[in-house]
């Protein structure tokens, strides 16, 4: 059977991916089993992060320097933020990493190598509703109902995914090749939480700065998870910033997924 030269430069099969899923799914249980196994705590090390960012954030942010919270207490205020960001944050670190921890099975058997990353970002929701379902206790506890908003949670859990994949994409290729990523992702990821309206609101951002502010695609993800859950952030984060934080989610896909393309033949060997 003659096997035909992928074009490098596309994107992947979604045929192809869609025929291999069971592998998906076989991956993603794999690394939610190596995650939590031989662990005192579990699955509550899905809430533990968050949880103590939020204390810590509390702490030095709402009490010391009294940073504003958009008229909600700020323990909530912050948790909100930090829900989607961590799941963010982690899920980037697994993925980029996927390639290198996956190398033995990379050399034993074929499959869509696209799997591997994917896999990693779909056993991360795992946590992400650990932490989710701690954020509904929180706004019971604070005497707060989720809005009508609510409704696009979805979508904006849909533009974490994508950022996360398309970022993640992108390091774990340049993982392969140059191993100093490894130690570059930790370094990224700090930068980008202070970057990202979490510790703070929108509203302390200059209005002719908000557009340009919106290119960090997880400022949409934020503030409109804040929006959401809490109705806040409507008169400071215009539809068009979260036009620009959704337009660059998408880049950042279509791009780490063909340059991930690009390499995918060559991993095997690099690895």
């Amino acid at each position: 059977m003659k096997v035909e030269r992928p074009n490098r430069r596309s994107l992947p099969s979604f045929r192809e991916i869609w025929q291999y899923r069971e592998i998906g799914y076989f991956l993603a249980w794999r690394d939610i089993r190596v995650r939590y196994k031989q662990t005192v705590l579990g699955a509550a090390w899905a809430v533990m992060q968050p949880f103590m960012t939020m204390i810590v954030f509390s702490i030095f942010f709402g009490l010391l320097v009294k940073v504003p919270s958009d008229g909600v207490p700020y323990p909530i205020f912050a948790y909100t933020a930090l829900v989607p960001w961590s799941y963010f944050q982690n899920t980037l670190t697994q993925v980029s990493n996927s390639m290198v921890l996956g190398r033995d099975l990379i050399g034993k058997v074929y499959f869509p190598r696209i799997l591997i990353p994917v896999a990693a970002l779909l056993s991360g929701l795992l946590d992400f509703g650990i932490a989710f379902a701690v954020l509904l206790v929180l706004m019971l506890y604070y005497g707060i109902a989720p809005t009508l908003n609510a409704l696009f949670l979805p979508i904006l859990l849909l533009f974490a995914v994508i950022t996360s994949l398309g970022v993640g994409l992108w390091l774990a290729t340049l993982n392969v090749m140059y191993r100093d990523v490894a130690f570059i992702a930790p370094f990224l990821v700090q930068v980008w939480l202070f970057a990202t309206p979490i510790a703070y609101p929108s509203s302390l951002v200059p209005a002719r700065w908000r557009i340009l502010y919106g290119i960090n695609p997880m400022t949409g993800v934020v503030e409109g998870f804040r929006w959401a859950m809490l109705g806040t952030g409507t008169t400071t984060i215009s539809l068009l910033t979260f036009a620009v934080s959704g337009i660059i989610s998408v880049i950042l896909l279509v791009t780490g997924l063909v340059y991930f393309r690009h390499y995918e033949r060559t991993f095997a060997d690099m690895i």
